[in-house]
C-alpha cells in the first residue's frame, strides 16, 4: 500500500491508547492492517493482551475478524487464540457462516 508512514504512526498511537478502545475498535484495527498486508508486530502484539481482557465484549463478526487479522499476516497469538477458541465454543450459536469460515481459517 502506499502510506506505510501512516500506518506506523497509526499504529504507535494506538498502542498507547488500547485500553480506551472497545472490542469492534481493536478488531477494525488488526483487521484494517491484515486487509492491506502492513505488518505491525508491536500493534498486534499489544491488542492480543488487551483483547484477551475484553474478550467478553467481543461479539461473533468482531472475534472472528480479530483472530482472521493475525492468521492473515501471520503473527503469532497462542494466548489469544486459546483464549478465543474457548470463546468460540461457548458462542457458535451467535457465528454465521462467514464468522465460521474465518475463525476455522485462522
Amino acid at each position: 500500500h502506499e502510506a506505510p508512514d501512516l500506518f506506523n504512526t497509526v499504529s504507535k498511537k494506538a498502542i498507547h491508547n488500547l485500553d480506551s478502545f472497545n472490542s469492534q475498535e481493536m478488531a477494525n484495527t488488526v483487521w484494517a492492517y491484515a486487509t492491506l498486508n502492513h505488518e505491525s508486530p508491536n500493534l498486534f502484539k499489544a491488542v492480543s493482551i488487551i483483547a484477551i481482557k475484553k474478550l467478553d465484549t467481543f461479539n461473533s463478526q468482531e472475534l472472528s475478524n480479530t483472530v482472521y487479522a493475525y492468521a492473515a499476516l501471520g503473527h503469532e497469538a497462542p494466548d489469544l487464540f486459546e483464549a478465543a477458541s474457548k470463546k468460540t465454543v461457548n458462542k457458535l450459536e451467535s457465528f454465521n457462516s462467514q464468522d465460521m469460515a474465518n475463525t476455522v481459517w485462522a
